[in-house]
């Protein structure tokens, strides 16, 4: 089976990128190839590399709060673009404030993101769903 194309990257303005290294190296051990795009990665940049590289999910992180503004969207965007069913999924601290998780996960749920993930989760978890989800188990 060939490997799974993942692009990964930090949306918006954040520009965390310590957690973004760590999953693209986990990931990568994992068998994935990462197509990795950083930090301060627009919905657009998202699209166009999954595009090119003709990869099988996008992943998201953010952690400076404000996913919730960045992600909106991305899902009615990437179905314009022709990826209709290119899993999305998400992670990090994604929203300001202190909000119980359960209502995090159903607010991204409702925007389309396959998974959502909750700040420190370790990478092992997410590998697990992915490869479950994508068939490369």
């Amino acid at each position: 089976m060939s490997k799974k194309t993942l692009v990964l990257g930090v949306i918006g303005s954040d520009v965390h990128a310590v957690g973004n290294k760590i999953l693209d190296y986990a990931f990568t051990e994992a068998g994935f190839k990462v197509i990795n795009l950083g930090v301060m990665v627009s919905q657009e940049e998202f699209i166009e590399a999954a595009i090119e590289t003709a990869a099988d999910a996008i992943l998201v992180s953010s952690l400076y709060g404000h996913g919730e503004l960045d992600c909106r969207g991305l899902r009615e965007k990437c179905d314009e673009a022709g990826l209709q069913n290119i899993p999305l999924y998400v992670g990090g601290n994604l929203v300001v404030g202190k909000a119980p998780f359960e209502e995090v996960e159903k607010k991204f749920e409702d925007m389309g993101f396959n998974r959502v993930y909750p700040p420190g989760t370790l990478p092992d978890t997410a590998i697990v769903e992915i490869k479950k989800d994508l068939g490369a188990e």
